[in-house]
């Protein structure tokens, strides 16, 4: 009789407690509801054993979930420790691009019985199981420990371009004629493979990548495999070293690839802009909505560049002030994706100096310094290019810019002024007596929403403007995001050029290039 009486007293107890959990458990159980009086109804042992196993698998589910929250929560704490007075929608640092704080669409979250089989399963059927954790931009966690942590992201578009409208010849303003290439092709144009994360304390992170641009297969930059790391010591000061973009204009800020265009300047920005280079970066927030970027570098240019071509001290430096007095913030890169219901504002101020060398091979007249050009587009640092026997082996390049923009409500006007691009100091030989080479212009770009996050369309225009010419360009295009985030676009563009300064395989303009050209692109950046 006592084994009796403590066997019902045991399965009361068992029942109260299942009772209970059940009703925490907000009615996930498919299994049907326990009676209100086990007494008149008392369950069986398997059904309250089957019961039992149902909590313990909700339980690993929340607790499965609850695991996924703390990375969610960890990655936040690692951007905001970077940056702690910057909005949720202010991106500065091109390996912190942190839409992450974007809704709940982007986060993998398995249902309450995922990979659970329940009582009304069919013998051996089983929900889909998920695991891990994603945030746009920052991609998928692949480790997260005590020690640090490890995200893979991955940027990527394929292209297809039609140039056979253009001119098929360019004369630059020394009377060289030249042949254009006018293409037609498919390109899986760049591929960026990225880990990033933070080692040892959140304060100290890594971005490396493998970058491919597919287009320039057998150039010298076509792979390149570069990186940085930083430390960040307070909200004030950020040291970072590694290969990084020279801060000399917006595009070069680190807001990459939130541009109009796919992985395409306009080209008087492409014209002036300084590139990138290994070198030391600081950077910080002096106040809300007041940030800085100063950065020393080998030169002007790293790519394809060995270190036993370069000089032996360090003339390269670029720097940036923005100030964003409405919002404290910009939104990411150009446009206004994020929709700002107050008018987000932008002024900022950007100059750069490089003493530079041409770069030259061994024992030939070919270099690899291609950064400093005339408004025609011509390399400085041709053999003979101001007239028989000239050639200029160093030169002082200078380059200043102001940028403004303002966006609200999807819509956006966002412009730069490049008054100061100075190439002076010509030392070579029979340089004595050229005189310095100043250039100057501008862009502007226009830009709505028509359909929030989905549908955007744009203008843009620009101009470079100095002794050797006056080259332009003008583009209309249209971005669709069918997933209504930045993850995948398909963007088609129209541009027309005018003798054109720059170009490369790289690019969808060529250098010289004058007519129309049509491109789509089909982007992922997770």
């Amino acid at each position: 009789m006592q084994r009796l009486a403590l066997t019902a007293l045991s399965q009361a107890v068992i029942l109260f407690a299942i009772t209970c959990c059940t009703s925490f458990a907000n009615g996930q159980s498919t299994i049907s509801s326990v009676p209100s009086d086990p007494k008149l109804n008392p369950p069986t042992v398997d059904e309250m054993l089957q019961k039992v196993d149902l909590l313990v698998r909700q339980n690993e589910q929340l607790e499965k979930q609850n695991r996924e929250l703390m990375n969610i929560i960890s990655a936040m704490r690692q951007v905001l420790a970077k940056q702690p007075h910057a909005s949720l929608a202010d991106v500065t640092e091109p390996s912190m691009t942190a839409s992450m704080f974007e809704p709940d669409k982007f986060t993998s979250k398995p249902p309450m019985n995922a990979g659970v089989q329940t009582a009304n399963a069919a013998p051996g059927q089983e929900q889909s199981k998920r695991w891990g954790t994603y945030t746009p931009n920052l991609g998928f966690k692949l480790a997260n420990t005590e020690y640090g942590d490890l995200n893979l992201s991955i940027y990527s578009y394929a292209r297809y371009l039609n140039q056979r409208a253009l001119d098929p010849t360019y004369t630059n303003a020394f009377g060289v004629t030249t042949t254009i290439q006018q293409r037609q092709d498919f390109q899986l144009q760049k591929v960026q493979i990225k880990f990033l994360g933070w080692v040892m304390n959140p304060k100290f992170r890594y971005f490396l990548y493998a970058w491919s641009s597919n287009a320039s297969m057998g150039l010298p930059a076509q792979v390149v495999l570069a990186g940085n790391m930083g430390y960040t010591f307070n909200d004030y000061l950020t040291v970072t070293a590694g290969i990084m973009s020279l801060p000399g204009t917006r595009s070069v800020e680190g807001n990459f690839p939130f541009w109009l265009g796919v992985d395409s300047r306009l080209i008087a920005d492409e014209f002036f802009r300084p590139s990138y280079t290994a070198g030391i970066r600081a950077s910080g927030t002096l106040r809300k909505g007041l940030i800085y970027q100063t950065m020393i570098g080998d030169n002007n240019s790293i790519l394809g560049v060995s270190a036993a071509q370069l000089p032996n001290y360090f003339q390269t430096t670029a720097n940036a002030l923005v100030w964003m007095p409405t919002t404290g913030e910009f939104g990411q890169g150009f446009g206004d994706f994020e929709n700002h219901e107050k008018a987000a504002t932008r002024l900022a101020g950007h100059f750069s100096y490089s003493k530079e060398d041409a770069l030259e091979q061994p024992n030939t007249e070919e270099f690899e310094n291609t950064q400093l050009r005339l408004s025609d587009g011509s390399i400085i640092f041709t053999p003979n290019l101001f007239g028989p026997g000239i050639t200029v082996n160093n030169a002082i390049y200078k380059m200043a810019s102001i940028d403004f923009g303002v966006k609200y409500h999807g819509y956006a006007l966002e412009g730069e002024y490049y008054p100061l691009h100075r190439l002076s100091n010509f030392q070579g030989t029979g340089t004595l007596g050229l005189r310095p080479n100043t250039d100057y212009g501008y862009q502007l770009q226009v830009s709505a929403m028509a359909i929030q996050k989905t549908l955007q369309g744009y203008l843009g225009g620009s101009e470079v403007i100095g002794r050797y010419g006056r080259p332009w360009d003008f583009r209309a295009g249209i971005n669709y995001f069918p997933f209504k985030n930045r993850v995948v676009r398909w963007n088609t563009e129209f541009l027309y050029l005018y003798r054109s300064p720059v170009g490369y395989t790289s690019v969808p303009f060529p250098l010289g290039g004058t007519g129309p050209i049509v491109h789509t692109n089909l982007e992922l950046a997770f």
